[in-house]
Order: structure tokens, then sequence, then C-alpha cells
């Protein structure tokens, strides 16, 4: 059974969900051998009995790369894949026009140049110099968003299109002004934790570190709740003050603050 694309929990009204939902409980954690405990496929009624198999689940599985699932009782997008197995959620590669596409294009020749910073920890380098004077600002500072805003630039130069990104290096900058300047979409973490299906590639990624701080990136494909990106100033541990651009995986939940959607702009 396909995910919804929504958060399954207590309370849920359509009952064919809820039915495969016990059914695959059951299954998973051999409840038929627990008459007790065993779930009624035939009640479409998601109740606390049904909410505490989800927890026994969550606890003794992972999701698709491995790490834990969230013991919270509620089935989003890495807790179905869990159960239905990978086919079950959506998966896609494709950004949500040809300039986004052309956007990716340039990201994704960055990351096989394999860009680093020189020297080490310097926020300097080649590459990284020209990122952050395409977006207006003195080298040496952190460049995250300087090297997205690189990416819309050399796409747009090569397409003889306006740029219709923000021109900033500010995470927060960046998510402030994207929808009032820009016109751009903005989801929220709630929306997108809600519906995963609405964060697609070509979307920019933004993260609230708290103090003005933050990480974005751009998402190159989704695979239910887990997005697979391109990202300037990290590494392979996921900071925000990583020395080059590297392809990354992060899970929809982690992403604190929410997505920018350039699409048509």
């Amino acid at each position: 059974m396909q995910y919804p694309g929504r958060i399954i929990k207590l309370g849920e009204t359509d009952g064919k969900i809820v039915v495969a939902l016990k059914k695959q409980l059951n299954a998973m954690l051999a409840l038929g051998n627990q008459p007790a405990l065993k779930l009624d496929p035939s009640n479409p009624t998601f109740g606390p009995s049904t909410k505490q198999a989800v927890m026994q689940f969550q606890s003794r599985h992972v999701d698709n790369h491995g790490a834990p699932l969230k013991v919270d009782g509620q089935i989003g997008a890495l807790t179905w894949e869990a159960l239905f197995g990978q086919a079950s959620v959506s998966a896609s590669s494709t950004a949500g026009d040809n300039f986004l596409g052309r956007v990716l294009a340039v990201a994704a020749g960055e990351a096989d140049k394999k860009v680093r910073e020189r020297p080490v920890n310097s926020n300097r380098g080649p590459e990284v110099d020209v990122y952050l004077k395409t977006a207006g600002v003195p080298t040496g500072l952190a460049w995250c968003v300087a090297f997205v805003y690189y990416c819309f630039n050399k796409a747009a130069q090569d397409a003889g299109r306006p740029n219709p990104m923000v021109k900033t290096a500010g995470v927060l900058d960046h998510w402030n002004r994207c929808a009032k300047e820009k016109g751009a979409r903005r989801i929220t973490k709630a929306e997108a934790i809600a519906n995963p299906g609405l964060v697609k590639p070509g979307m920019v990624f933004v993260m609230d570190h708290g103090g003005g701080l933050g990480h974005s990136g751009l998402i190159e494909r989704v695979a239910g709740g887990i997005i697979h990106t391109i990202e300037g100033n990290t590494d392979a541990s996921k900071t925000r003050e990583g020395g080059g651009v590297y392809r990354l995986s992060r899970k929809i939940v982690d992403i604190n603050k929410g997505f920018v959607d350039y699409t048509g702009r």
C-alpha cells in the first residue's frame, strides 16, 4: 500500500489505511502468537492499542538508512517505509521545472569537482572565493548560501535569463526575504512532515541553528522521508562549517526551518 502523504495517527478516519496498517503490524510484530495483543483488522479504528503497537514497532526497527525510528506512535514516511517497504513511498529525482534542473546540474558539477577549502578550515579557496564574490559578500565568510546562489546565478547566466533567487549569503536572510521579494514558496517544517510529497528536487532546505546561524543546501533527490542533497561549507559530519561541497542525505524531520521553492519563478 502506498504512503498517503500525511501523518497517520490516533483518530485516523480512513478505514482502509487503518485495516492495512493493523494487518501489517500483526505480521511484523508476530502478534498472531500473542492473542491478547493482536490487533483486530475488522475494526477500522486507530485507537490506543494501535498506537501502542506502532510504538512497539518503532522501538524495534530502524529506517531505510539504519537510523532508529522516532517512537511516537505516529506513522510518517519513514515508519511507513519500514512497515511496507521502500516501494511504498514516493521517490523523485525530477526538479520542479527545467530551470531548477539546470541549477542542480551546476551544483552536481561542483560536487563532482570535489571543491574543498584551501587552506583547510579557512572559508577560502579558488572556488569558494568565487561563490562568495558572486553573492556579493567578502571572502572568508561562511558560504553555504553563497554556494546555492552561485548555482542559481550560473544556471541563469547559461540560460540567458534573470536569476530568481535572493542575492544573499545569509541563511535566515534568504528565508525571510525570498517570498516577499522573489515570490518563492516557503514550506514550513510542519507542512513538510505532514506531507513529505511537498518537498521536491531543486528546492533549498533551510536549517536554523539559533543566534542568527543556520545552514542551507540544494535537494537533488527525495525518497520518502529522506532528502539527498548537494551542500557547500559542510562535510560528512553534516556540520554547517565543513570544508567543501558534498552530497549528503538528511531526514525531512531534521530540517527545522523549512524549504524554499523557486519553481516557476
